[in-house]
């Protein structure tokens, strides 16, 4: 078996690597340093459209502009924040934008509560540190020592979950552009191409807040919520047949309805009304994402799959929505109760088989 069709998840770099293939062939606009294609062609491997005859698919479904200004940060000594709710594909636009750059979207440091300051700039083999003292062979490089190095940009995720002393360990880096060692009695500094695409969720506020001096170092940028139904059920049915495929799933792509029933759903909790705004509801604790829709609709294949048909039936559906809805809390069955019985009980007979499924399940 091919090793590539062996992994679970690849990273974008070669997931789309014919697409990067034939945009550098077809490129003719001058790169910067560093920099595998032109911003011309960044663009287009974010957004989509054609290279050489190949089709480009969009890897981020919104606002133009906001990538483009993502595209003309990166060119610049400034690094990129991208902040936002969960399941606004921010991690996905980072991960692509670093992929069409510069190849290697693999440099990631994962933000958490037990991220240190060794994370962000180096650490050391103690063993051969023991043994030898420091030396080149003793040293560990984090991705961000590693991207200076070699003019790349490293990612750092959920920046605001880290610390307040960490997040701070980056301010000299990207001021000065350099990490210091003082056991080895040297610099590093940072090659041309190099800068920083780091991610945070606005649920986290007031976790670990950012410093003024270090958000100065960054050009921020507020990813939203899809803006309207139609672009969240084409981003959603984008998603689940990428997944699915590379999942293998032995089961049917869920049809328009369901994607459109499951993203109305989902769009009416989040924003505690229903889409004509004539009634207010009560959203649930949780976090009702886009991704949460994709992932319950990836789950609704998973279950026809193995337990049925392969087609996705509305038991499927309302198992998912269960789980995704209600988090072990009373005030969230309490939510969805209240939701199917005064908005999607009335919606007629077009919902009625899924009502009734999910009011079994709540029952």
């Amino acid at each position: 078996m091919d090793q590539k069709q062996n992994v679970l998840r690849l990273p974008a770099e070669q997931l789309y690597a014919n697409e990067l293939e034939a945009l550098k062939e077809a490129d003719q606009d001058p790169k910067p340093a560093g920099w595998q294609l032109s911003p011309r062609s960044v663009l287009t491997f974010i957004t989509g459209g054609q290279a050489g005859g190949v089709n480009i698919t969009p890897k981020y479904i919104g606002h133009t502009r906001l990538v483009e200004i993502a595209v003309a940060t990166l060119l610049t000594d400034r690094a990129l924040l991208l902040i936002g709710e969960p399941g606004t594909a921010k991690s996905w636009l980072s991960e692509n934008l670093t992929a069409a750059i510069h190849g290697d979207s693999s440099k990631v440091i994962q933000g958490t509560a037990g991220t240190s300051e060794e994370h962000v700039r180096y650490s050391w083999n103690y063993a051969m540190l023991l043994a030898h003292g420091p030396s080149d062979e003793a040293l560990i490089k984090s991705p961000i020592y590693r991207a200076m190095e070699g003019g790349g940009i490293a990612r750092f995720e959920e920046i605001s979950r880290c610390a307040s002393e960490v997040q701070d360990a980056l301010i000299s880096i990207l001021s000065e552009k350099t990490i210091s060692i003082p056991e080895l009695g040297r610099e590093v500094s940072a090659a041309r191409g190099f800068s920083i695409i780091a991610t945070a969720n606005t649920r986290d506020r007031g976790v670990n807040e950012m410093s003024a001096a270090l958000k100065r170092r960054f050009n921020i940028l507020v990813l939203p919520s899809p803006a309207g139904l139609e672009t969240e059920v084409e981003i959603v049915r984008k998603r689940v047949g990428e997944i699915a495929a590379n999942y293998e799933l032995q089961a049917a792509l869920p049809e328009e309805e369901a994607v459109r029933k499951i993203v109305t759903i989902f769009r009416e909790l989040r924003a505690g009304a229903t889409l004509d705004s004539k009634e207010k509801l009560k959203s649930p604790s949780g976090v009702i994402s886009t991704a949460e829709a994709i992932s319950l609709l990836t789950n609704s294949m998973a279950l026809a799959a193995s337990f049925g048909n392969g087609q996705i039936q509305e038991e499927d559906l309302a198992a998912a929505l269960q789980g995704a809805i209600v988090k072990d809390e009373e005030k969230d069955r309490i939510a969805w109760k209240e939701y199917l019985e005064n908005v999607m009980k009335k919606r007629g007979s077009e919902w009625r088989s899924l009502y009734n499924a999910c009011r079994e399940m709540n029952d």
